[in-house]
């Protein structure tokens, strides 16, 4: 795939479709996503649902010269498998669209129907087929986790497909928000059980039963992202490594993290979680991203980051350089580079 000569690539960059937002509005509460709430915030509306001059305007003053977009939660997952599937692919064509129309300034992830196990499979194909970088999808499907042995397929086409699988927050159950993060004012309940605590800890904990459920034994090519700086994961590798022998597993917890999970910062420019991840990961393994439009740091924040990378080499590699390896984007040497023959 051919890639502009860029210097700062975001991955985690939100948009919504509005009939999608419609459908997850009109789910009853037991099925719906609160962080919704989060959607029609200030300007995040007007922000998710632009795709066109307004984003590539907001790019330009932060610096990011290319924008991975993927859908805001929770994606088609609450949803009917049929409502599932015929929205799923809706959202996959505005994407498209929409790279098509800025193909120097964005990507996509695509998003998929998994409440229809099969027909996510054949719809990352097709998302692939069209040049999306890889897929977004949440830890739990109703009652159903990630790591069910019914998504298994779906794991090997994209291990195979070469399609990253980008795992990200969504709010706890209904029946576990009430046992575990109510009992303050509204507004705090919906904030303990997402952006301030519940949601890091299902992204974190859906990765971690699917390295222990041994999808990454069998599909040892599928590649993982987290936000947020790993979703807490990262913060608790040595206990974690305990489950290795348990479960069976033919390595550590942390070695399947350092081989097959992506760690983005989602727009936390804490240099002291950079400095964390580093400990614990490698600077293979770590990629630039906001969370934009619900985070909107400016060019001044993100040089702050940046100035705490020990070396131009790893610091280019947060940039651009592991999205273009990890996405399969050619540099603008190799684009230039004349055919081996």
């Amino acid at each position: 795939m051919e890639f502009p000569a860029v210097a700062l690539i975001a991955i985690e960059e939100h948009w919504n479709l509005p009939d999608l937002a419609l459908a997850v509005k009109a789910l009853p509460a037991d099925r719906s996503d609160p962080s919704i709430a989060f959607d029609e915030m200030g300007e995040n509306k007007a922000r998710l649902e632009d795709l066109g001059a307004g984003r590539l305007e907001f790019m330009a003053a932060q610096g990011v010269d290319l924008q991975v977009l993927s859908l805001a939660p929770p994606g088609t997952q609450p949803l009917d498998p049929a409502d599932a599937v015929q929205l799923s692919r809706l959202a996959n064509d505005a994407a498209a669209a929409a790279v098509q129309q800025h193909p120097d300034k964005l990507r996509a992830f695509a998003s998929l129907p998994m409440p229809d196990p099969a027909a996510a499979a054949t719809e990352l194909e097709r998302a692939a087929s069209l040049g999306f970088v890889g897929a977004m999808v949440y830890g739990r499907t109703g009652d159903v986790p990630l790591d069910s042995p019914r998504y298994d397929d779906l794991f090997g086409v994209a291990a195979a497909l070469g399609q990253p699988i980008f795992i990200h927050p969504q709010a706890p159950s209904e029946t576990l928000r009430q046992s575990v993060y109510s009992g303050f004012d509204p507004a705090t309940d919906l904030a303990l059980a997402t952006i301030g605590w519940g949601w890091h800890v299902e992204a974190g904990l859906a990765a971690l039963r699917l390295i222990v459920r041994g999808t990454l034994d069998r599909h040892p090519d599928l590649q993982l992202i987290l936000g947020h700086w790993g979703e807490l994961l990262l913060f608790w590798l040595d206990r974690a490594d305990t489950l290795s022998g348990v479960a069976h597993l033919e390595r550590t917890i942390s070695e399947y993290v350092r081989s097959n999970v992506h760690i983005t910062c989602s727009g936390m420019l804490n240099p002291v979680l950079l400095r964390h991840a580093l400990e614990v990961t490698t600077p293979d393994r770590l990629i630039f991203s906001t969370d934009y439009p619900f985070q909107r740091p400016g060019g001044q924040d993100i040089s702050t980051l940046l100035d705490a990378f020990a070396s131009d080499s790893d610091r280019e590699k947060f940039t651009a350089g592991n999205a273009r390896a990890l996405f399969g984007l050619s540099t603008p040497e190799e684009e230039s580079s004349p055919p081996v023959t």
